[in-house]
């Protein structure tokens, strides 16, 4: 979790609008919280985690196989725009607009694979946002807003041939405890009081759930039957919110990975097969437990603005180009990375520039996000629709193959790339600065030289074949979308080590231990002048190299790079998944014919570790 930022003010400013609207006292979030008594230990997360895992059935198999595509309430539900929430905070969310979404969805959408119908949160609360439970202590339909009820609605949007998706929060909500006499459903003798720690103490996101203790036996039977209950209604999807590590929250208090794998159990227990999400902005540290125990995890705050509009492009939909990168490594069939839901498709609602619109469609795709709608789908202009019903591009996120990540180093000009399973590369170029530029996609950065024919997937046309690579002019927060099929041979490199005994370390850099990088060692400790230099990188010919640099990254930094004793150029590094990750990216530098000296400077910041670099035989 990164200190706190204008995004995380953001971020809680909307956690405090939720919390406060629900009457509940709210507690800022810390970066440490003081010890605790019965503390879980990670050794009983493991186990549990390892219990939900191996009780996989069959028919679980299925599910998130690739990236889900649909329409979630939520940003409508938060907007402030004329005309959408007229009866207060939150009163978007009826069963008549659910109703009117499914049909849109059904006639518009369904046909290029989008079918999920999710319902967020508030569905149990009323127009005060008032919570109402069953004797079970399980969240109970509120029928002001859904008077036929949660089953009729799900059995509605099967009807059409679609998907429903449904919200709860994590833990037992503190208005469901009952003073802890209310008895668990399908059990003789256990009651809320039996299944939370008894200073209840308070979890999730907003605190608005005292914390479950999966120590004790009757905890699991009441996830049990709040997953009983949905799959009785016929939900296929849940959004478990407010988990974490994460959701802005650390210390014991806040790990809810037993409550995530209580879930993934819960949920194989009722023999149907619902995808389980969770969110919001999940710490990476512990993302192999969400891989292990969920279908899909937000890894960034929420992306609607809380305003007048759906979104803004500085609150919050550039923050995925900057937090998205360390993810990429854990996605894939089973469970992906969840940039939340995609505000394309209503014009001046949407509050953004048709660029902006088309760089965030893209970005989503590349990254293998589900796509799923916030929109008005009732009202989308015709720009909107063909950004949301582009078949190529929907064809680039559900296709098999790892999402796409940066190749370049991070700065307002970035090329992304991955490559797909027939050769060809996926390439991704953004402009993220506030006036025009031009970007280049060097073929070198993607691992061959010489020609390649190029296709441009947003307009659906050949641009023939480009030697070397392709630059295109951008508008600000502009992009493009390529498909690039290599004509070339294979790059040729010569790879230097960062430990080798022949450079040189100076300030606090020091080689260390790691299994991912290559020769098992890396250069670390590069901060506040710690320095690696590469002292014999040979070329046979002076020119631009796009040297490729292998690295880790618990988040991300910049470090300064230099080539024979010139001024260092601070260059930003993405994150790479964590300090034992490796990934890598291509920088310019300048060398001259014979032997060089390459210098990373961690200058007066902090920055990443160093594993080898890979410099081109051109």
């Amino acid at each position: 979790m990164r200190p706190p930022t204008r995004n995380v003010a953001r971020t809680l400013r909307a956690a405090l609008v939720l919390a406060v609207t629900a009457g509940l006292a709210v507690a800022v979030p810390t970066t440490a919280q003081a010890q605790l008594p019965d503390q879980v230990t990670d050794q009983a997360i493991d186990q549990a985690i390892d219990q939900a895992t191996d009780q996989a059935p069959a028919a679980q198999s299925a599910v998130a196989e690739k990236p889900y595509m649909g329409w979630s309430s939520w940003s409508l539900q938060t907007t402030s725009y004329p005309g959408v929430n007229t009866n207060g905070s939150y009163s978007y969310l009826t069963e008549a607009n659910v109703n009117k979404q499914t049909d849109a969805l059904a006639s518009k959408l369904k046909k290029y694979g989008y079918e999920y119908v999710n319902i967020d949160a508030g569905w149990w609360r009323g127009w005060d946002w008032k919570p109402e439970f069953d004797e079970y202590g399980r969240q109970k339909t509120n029928t002001e807003r859904f008077p036929s009820g949660m089953k009729a609605v799900a059995d509605r949007i099967h009807g059409k041939g679609l998907k429903a998706g449904i919200y709860l929060p994590v833990g037992l909500e503190k208005e469901g405890y009952g003073e802890g006499k209310l008895r668990i459903w399908n059990t003789d003798d256990c009651t809320t009081g039996d299944i939370v720690y008894s200073d209840l103490r308070t979890t999730n996101g907003w605190d608005s759930s005292y914390k479950i203790d999966f120590t004790k036996p009757c905890a699991q039977k009441y996830v049990d039957s709040q997953a009983q209950l949905i799959a009785d209604w016929g939900y296929d999807f849940l959004k478990l919110d407010g988990v974490g590590p994460g959701s802005f929250k650390s210390g014991d208090n806040y790990d809810n990975r037993t409550d995530v794998a209580a879930w993934q159990k819960a949920i194989k227990g009722t023999g149907r097969p619902i995808h389980l999400e969770i969110s919001w902005s999940l710490d990476i540290n512990y993302a192999k437990d969400w891989q292990a125990t969920s279908n899909g995890w937000r890894v960034d705050t929420d992306v609607e603005c809380y305003c007048n509009t759906l979104v803004s492009w500085e609150n919050s939909v550039e923050d995925r180009w900057r937090d998205t990168p360390g993810w990429t490594r854990y996605a894939g069939p089973g469970g992906w990375n969840d940039l939340d839901a995609i505000n394309v498709g209503n014009a001046a609602m949407s509050g953004l520039t048709k660029a902006e619109r088309q760089s965030y469609m893209t970005l989503w795709a590349v990254a293998k996000s589900p796509l799923y709608s916030g929109d008005d789908l009732t009202k989308l202009d015709d720009y909107g629709l063909s950004l949301m019903t582009n078949r190529d591009v929907l064809k680039i996120n559900q296709q098999p193959g790892k999402p796409a990540k940066p190749v370049t180093s991070v700065g307002d000009e970035q090329v992304w790339a991955s490559e797909n399973p027939d050769g060809s590369y996926t390439v991704a170029l953004f402009n993220q600065g506030d006036s025009p530029s031009p970007v280049t996609a060097d073929w070198q950065t993607l691992g061959f030289t010489g020609q390649a024919s190029v296709r441009d997937v947003w307009n659906r046309e050949s641009l023939g074949r480009h030697k070397d690579g392709i630059t295109q002019a951008l508008p600000a927060h502009g992009s493009r979308l390529f498909t690039v099929t290599p004509q070339g041979p294979e790059l040729k490199t010569t790879a230097y080590e960062a430990e080798s005994p022949a450079n040189v370390l100076s300030g606090s850099a020091s080689i260390a231990n790691c299994d991912e990088c290559s020769g098992t060692k890396k250069v670390g400790n590069l901060y506040t002048g710690g320095k690696v230099q590469f002292t014999d990188v040979v070329v046979e010919k002076a020119g631009r190299y796009l040297v490729k640099v292998a690295y880790t990254s618990g988040d991300p930094r910049s470090i300064g790079v230099s080539a024979n004793g010139k001024a260092p150029v601070s260059t930003a590094f993405p994150a790479t998944g964590g300090w034992s990750a490796v990934d890598s990216i291509s920088v310019p530098v300048t060398l001259k014919a014979g032997t060089n000296t390459v210098t990373f400077d961690s200058g007066d910041g902090y920055s990443p570790d160093i594993d080898k670099i890979d410099v081109p035989r051109v």
